[in-house]
């Protein structure tokens, strides 16, 4: 299945007078951060960048916004949240990297004219850099307003959760890999899914703390970190418009004139 790319309004389709026309009305400039980060033997390395740049295309649909090319690396897998950097494929940056990075993209933006900017992250782990990159390229930046949103939802709604989950939610570090992406991934993108490699696995400790280098038991040998079995595109398309539509609502709090009328 073919996702529908909303050519329109992603910045790497435009010509530079359609980003100067961009840039003299105002609009608004979103920039997706993801992963290149194993997530179990079912689903592909790209699944976080994959879903950063679709849920800023949906969010941000019906507002006088361009998506910026995503930042498809991110800050380093960890083994209770991502499975860690033993896993063959994940492709991590450091700190330091990941801020320099996305704060020149921003900070490249901001010197073509934009002003109003939103960061939006699917990694859990690239929390904390993301607003120091923002930090270091917008702060004291006459009339520029960066959103950051390193967490893309604070919590679904009791009938989505009751939906995905039943009575046994895991917590959302537990979620990778697991039954919501797995799910996002078949309502979005099911010819990169292979549910017969899907399996539910779980971690034989759970501390609320890293270890370097981390013991075999606070990860898995498969990479899912709970259930992935359990995964549907019904759930999926659940779960992706209700997080689409808080981007929505997040933009026309902080930037309620970019809404198209």
């Amino acid at each position: 299945m073919d996702v529908v790319v909303r050519g329109s309004r992603r910045y790497e389709h435009q010509t530079w007078p359609e980003v100067r026309a961009a840039v003299e009305r105002g609009a608004g400039i979103v920039l997706p951060l993801g992963a290149i980060e194993q997530h179990g033997p079912h689903l592909p390395l790209d699944t976080d960048s994959f879903l950063a740049r679709e849920l800023v295309l949906a969010g941000s649909a019906g507002h006088d916004v361009l998506v910026a090319p995503m930042v498809p690396y991110g800050y380093r897998s960890r083994p209770l949240s991502g499975g860690g950097p033993s896993f063959p494929g994940t492709l991590s940056l450091s700190g330091a990297t990941f801020v320099a990075v996305v704060s020149e993209v921003l900070s490249g933006l901001i010197a073509h004219g934009f002003r109003r900017l939103l960061l939006y992250s699917w990694h859990m782990e690239n929390q904390n850099f993301a607003y120091e990159a923002a930090y270091l390229a917008a702060a004291g930046r006459e009339g520029v307003k960066s959103v950051v949103m390193e967490a893309p939802f604070d919590s679904l709604s009791d009938e989505t959760m009751k939906a995905l989950y039943g009575g046994e939610f895991p917590g959302w570090p537990a979620e990778h890999a697991s039954i919501m992406e797995t799910s996002v991934m078949l309502h979005l993108r099911p010819d990169l899914v292979d549910m017969t490699k899907a399996v539910d696995d779980r971690v034989e400790r759970e501390p609320p703390y890293d270890v370097i280098p981390p013991p075999a038991e606070i990860t898995t040998r498969s990479g899912v970190l709970y259930r992935a079995t359990q995964a549907s595109a019904q759930k999926g398309a659940l779960a992706f418009e209700e997080i689409a539509a808080r981007l929505a609502q997040v933009l026309d709090a902080e930037f309620p004139d970019l809404a198209l009328r």
